[in-house]
């Protein structure tokens, strides 16, 4: 939907052939406190980290309109006049989310859709649902809020917030950026965490006993932090103004490219300000270690 002060968001390239996507994004806008009375639905196809098609609908949600609701979204009855109510698209939807994997920015737009077919006794949309939250969290964990507007402005996505479209695209562009900066697959984002694997405990006694250390390209309990651990060190969940040590590991998976990432340049950035944090990949490190030579 385009309010007219609005600019118009870009299309999807024209060059890039619409084909079946990889995932599916979805997002809603609803008109009151009733989960079930969606305004407007956006969906989104991703396929190799393009967009390969769009749908936006309002959406008459056949129940009342709040102040509140319509301060967030700028939607009001007057909107939503002769669009069609949701079980007129119901088709539509189920077309494009069923079978196929759905993102959606935290579990608010699988429930919205959970209810409004219940409500209008409608078949459940059968799909598989990944939450962008969830992922946005653990790439980017140094951030304060994981919220969609705050994610765009990290990323510099051009965003509307509350647009359903413009929110579905933005939501398909974490998991794009995700897979780009963690070197983690669709696949991996899909997978179930285990969660009888913990992050390890710092050793006592170690060449890195007091260091509190950030580490790039590899889970924080995989093979490189038991290593450290044992070796001392503090193993934390990103980059912050106490963390001592940056390390990249030797099985990241974006090679030169690593300065890119948001915690590279966070750690160059806390260390220009006079941090004492260190950047070392995994081998500069582990030569020290073997020289005992230590960081700081």
């Amino acid at each position: 939907m385009k309010f007219p002060d609005s600019d118009p968001l870009p299309a999807p390239d024209p060059a890039f052939p619409t084909e079946e996507p990889d995932f599916v994004v979805v997002d809603v806008e609803t008109a009151c406190a009733r989960v079930s009375s969606i305004c407007q639905i956006g969906i989104v196809g991703f396929r190799q980290g393009r967009e390969v098609f769009a749908y936006e609908t309002l959406v008459d949600p056949c129940d009342e309109f709040s102040t509140f609701n319509i301060r967030i979204h700028g939607i009001s009855p007057e909107h939503v006049a002769g669009k069609p109510t949701f079980g007129e698209i119901h088709g539509a939807i189920a077309g494009h989310l069923t079978g196929r994997v759905t993102v959606a920015h935290s579990g608010f737009d699988k429930g919205a859709l959970a209810a409004a077919c219940r409500i209008g006794e409608l078949a459940p949309i059968e799909t598989t649902w990944l939450d962008s939250v969830r992922v946005a969290k653990r790439a980017w964990p140094q951030l304060s809020s994981h919220r969609l507007n705050v994610l765009s402005r990290h990323l510099g996505l051009r965003h509307r917030h509350h647009d359903a479209l413009s929110d579905a695209r933005a939501a398909g562009m974490v998991i794009v950026r995700a897979i780009e900066e963690t070197g983690i697959d669709l696949a991996g984002w899909m997978a179930k965490p285990d969660k009888s694997r913990k992050v390890p405990t710092a050793a006592a006694q170690g060449p890195l006993r007091g260091q509190r250390v950030a580490i790039l390209g590899e889970a924080r309990d995989g093979i490189l932090a038991q290593f450290l651990a044992g070796e001392g060190a503090r193993i934390v969940s990103g980059v912050g103004t106490t963390t001592t040590l940056l390390v990249v590991s030797a099985r990241h998976s974006l090679g030169r490219w690593v300065t890119a990432e948001a915690q590279y340049r966070k750690a160059e950035d806390l260390r220009r300000a006079g941090g004492r944090i260190e950047i070392l990949t995994e081998g500069e490190l582990r030569a020290r270690l073997s020289g005992a030579l230590v960081p700081g």
